[in-house]
């Protein structure tokens, strides 16, 4: 059965702060930047999981991308990193990571991810890092756990999951779930969210707005930002869809992604 994605069913979840938190309680993210010249996509996630209310945010990048992220970010904290396990150790203490937006199509991405999952942090995987296992899609869900989210267009979605598409796209996202055993949030003007049990959201209230750049990246980090909070990765991932939706509507013509988080507080406080 589908269940319509709404406010009602996740609102009570939120993660709000009380007058005694303080920002390691409100949990801490990290996102695994590009190279020098692929270091937005990391940007646009870090800055969107912190305004959904990730109490420390950390951007993870090669050492020739710390000078053109440093001179870009002020909340968001950066740390080189030159191996995969080295990024494996300084992401041990984080809830969530954000993973693949413009990672890159190597073998690089591959190892990044493998050392990812041995973290014990719930992982956001989009872009890059789902493109880079066509055809070894074996290989991704071997290390993913039900706290872990895919978040796959349909051009992704085809590259992990050949032909389920062809069944339509809520059989399909369900199918892809459990074959992942991780939560699929496979978008679209109805884009649908999916959990290893079989549970499927179809979110109501898509935006013509988002069909722009960079904007998946945005509802990547307040994926990783909400689950950071420990909030149910099910049900961040549905609320994400949702604010993601609801703020693109806001701002109307001329959205681009930078904008949605400027927005996103407006979208906050009406369920708040």
């Amino acid at each position: 059965m589908i269940e319509t994605n709404d406010p009602a069913i996740w609102r009570n979840f939120l993660p709000w702060p009380g007058p005694e938190t303080h920002k390691h309680a409100r949990g801490r993210l990290g996102v695994v930047s590009g190279r020098a010249h692929q270091t937005g996509a990391a940007r646009l996630a870090a800055r969107a999981g912190l305004r959904i209310g990730a109490g420390v945010v950390r951007i993870l990048c090669p050492p020739d991308a710390v000078a053109t992220i440093a001179s870009t970010v002020t909340a968001v904290m950066l740390t080189p990193f030159t191996s995969p396990e080295a990024l494996g150790r300084e992401v041990e203490e984080m809830d969530a990571v954000v993973a693949g937006p413009a990672a890159g199509l190597d073998e690089g991405t591959v190892a990044n991810i493998q050392a990812l999952a041995l973290s014990g942090a719930a992982l956001v995987i989009d872009a890059d890092g789902l493109s880079v296992f066509k055809g070894r899609s074996a290989e991704l869900f071997a290390v993913l756990d039900r706290d872990d989210v895919l978040t796959p267009h349909e051009g992704e979605f085809e590259r992990l999951f050949p032909g389920l598409l062809k069944q339509g796209r809520a059989v399909a996202a369900v199918e892809a779930a459990r074959r992942a055993q991780a939560v699929v949030v496979l978008k679209g003007a109805q884009t649908l969210i999916a959990a290893p049990d079989g549970r499927v959201r179809l979110n109501p209230n898509g935006s013509p707005w988002l069909a722009t750049a960079g904007t998946g990246d945005v509802l990547a980090g307040m994926i990783g930002g909400l689950i950071a909070q420990r909030m149910d990765s099910f049900d961040a991932a549905s609320a994400a869809v949702w604010l993601h939706s609801d703020a693109a509507a806001r701002f109307g013509p001329g959205l681009i992604s930078e904008d949605l988080c400027d927005v996103l507080p407006q979208s906050l406080k009406a369920l708040r």
